[in-house]
């Protein structure tokens, strides 16, 4: 075997966690490969063009969890000497309701509650107590979602919060963190145009409004937009996957595309390395596999002793992407809303629950809920003088399709996504879209539609186009995600770790497990 097969920690797979584990412990002076399966790196994270001049991310874009995360803080100057540069607006969010009535949500406290108490007395108000009150238990939830839940730094954290709270004052701090997001909307705010900005963010967790820990979501995921925005990367979010690699190169390590693990090496109860489709071997003492549990124990390890775990674990709905070139810039009908770079089309709370409980069923949404980009207004490079992209995304949308909640869409008998089906489902979003900006069809350059399983073409880790590494529901999130015995990212394996979007703390782009498992590996 040759040296140059060799190396300290072999990592499966480029996303954001693989990305930020290698660039870790690459510094830390760890001989890192990393192996992606496709020809880019970067897993969800991909920049292309959509035109001439014009970029665009079909996949994730929004970094707000890695600019508030430890990776960030860890990883954030090497990634500006790289040329890694966020953009942002002062209005990172907002809603627009189907009669034009809309509420901007900016990165300005007293700004937010004088558009909130606009909206209903003392619905501003509310909002900052909320926002406080989460801001007194921030350090014990951040601690809870962030930190490894087997450690002793949060034994050590539960420990200072039952001193200071008593246990009992502990036990109401986190069954409180248990409201789902209708409960904590219809308890503190009067307005519906106040509910239906914030309902739409539980699905951006893998949620419904009537789950489990919704409503604190909505209240971290506020917390956040207040202190950070919505950025984006500048000139698209492959400069964020350009800066990682780049760190993991100048610290030795290697990036290969076009490298299909079809095995990982065991002996004696430890991995070995991992075997490559067409046999090459690569031997590292440590595994890292960011991938689904399903690829980890049903595909990659030869082993049957999580048939029942595998059997048990769920995917959440697919996700619906929508992209458009514009010639001109977008000119909405509702004034105040050109900045808003995450904008919600929704009929409000109830829309939500509707629309998500139609795809949960299978159907296609009568009125999906739509979540609508501008890029531009953070990053005018996006685009050419005179062109504007808008970056749509769909939460609701059945992984397998059952029918059409609206009646109106014919679906296949085998209830797969086919093109017509995708385009047919893309009209029915333009039609919603177009009912808010002037002049809209005639300003279309392109459309790009991508529907749940062309996500899964795209990276095997989005099942039937779940981007969540499945369902966030709380009996598989936290220190059970993804199993109910789950402990650390171990895997039962002596050096073979399991990090990416199905294990703790969970999806997004923070880069959390990968920063979790690179600092137990010494990083």
């Amino acid at each position: 075997m040759s040296s140059a097969t060799e190396f300290d920690v072999a990592i499966i797979g480029s996303g954001i966690n693989a990305l930020t584990s290698g660039a870790l412990l690459a510094k830390a002076g760890k001989r890192v490969v990393l192996l992606e399966r496709e020809s880019v790196a970067g897993g969800c994270m991909r920049t292309e063009p959509l035109g001439d001049g014009v970029l665009h991310d079909p996949l994730a874009t929004t970094l707000v969890l890695w600019v508030t995360g430890a990776a960030h803080a860890a990883l954030g100057d090497d990634l500006t000497r790289h040329g890694v540069e966020f953009c942002a607006t002062q209005t990172p969010t907002g809603v627009l309701l189907p009669d034009g009535q809309a509420l901007v949500y900016q990165m300005d406290r007293a700004a937010n509650v004088a558009a909130f108490n606009a909206a209903a007395a003392r619905d501003g108000d509310q909002l900052s107590a909320d926002l406080d009150a989460f801001g007194g238990k921030a350090d014990l939830l951040f601690g809870l979602m962030g930190g490894d839940p087997w450690s002793r730094a949060t034994a050590k954290l539960l420990g200072k919060e039952a001193w200071k709270r008593g246990p009992h004052g502990l036990a109401a701090t986190m069954g409180e963190s248990l409201t789902s997001m209708r409960g904590w909307l219809e308890t503190s705010f009067q307005s519906e145009l106040s509910q239906a900005l914030w309902a739409p963010w539980c699905l951006h967790a893998g949620l419904g409004p009537e789950a489990a820990f919704s409503g604190q979501m909505g209240q971290i995921i506020g917390f956040a937009l207040e202190a950070a925005g919505a950025p984006i990367a500048k000139g698209g979010i492959a400069s964020m996957v350009q800066g990682l690699c780049a760190i993991i190169e100048e610290h030795g390590g290697t990036v290969r595309t076009n490298a299909d693990v079809s095995r990982i090496e065991q002996a004696g109860g430890a991995v070995t390395g991992v075997t490559l489709a067409g046999a090459e071997y690569i031997a590292a003492p440590s595994v890292l596999a960011s991938v689904t549990p399903h690829q980890l124990y049903g595909t990659l390890l030869e082993t049957e002793s999580k048939a029942d775990d595998l059997r048990r674990y769920r995917y959440g709905k697919g996700n619906f992407q929508l992209h458009y070139v514009l010639d001109g810039p977008v000119t909405w009908r509702t004034p105040g809303v050109e900045t808003v770079q995450l904008l919600h089309l929704t009929p409000g709370l109830d829309g939500v629950s509707k629309a998500g409980n139609e795809a949960e069923r299978g159907l296609l949404p009568e009125v999906p809920t739509i979540c609508v980009g501008q890029p531009c207004a953070a990053d005018p490079t996006r685009a050419p003088d005179g062109k504007s992209v808008l970056w749509l995304q769909m939460p609701e949308a059945p992984r397998h399709v059952k029918g059409d909640a609206k009646g109106e869409i014919s679906v296949p008998e085998d209830g797969s996504w086919t093109p017509e089906l995708r385009e047919a489902f893309a009209d029915r979003v333009e039609q919603i879209l177009a009912s808010h900006i002037d002049g809209f069809a005639s300003k279309v350059v392109t459309r790009r539609a991508i529907s749940p399983a062309d996500l899964a073409g795209m990276n095997a880790n989005l099942v039937g186009g779940d981007p969540y590494g499945g369902a966030c529901s709380l009996e598989q999130f936290f220190l059970w995600r993804p199993f109910t015995d789950s402990k650390r990212h171990t895997t039962g394996v002596k050096g073979l770790y399991h990090i990416g979007a199905s294990t703790h703390p969970g999806p997004g782009l923070s880069g959390g497990s990968g920063y979790l498992v690179a600092k137990e590996l010494g990083a």
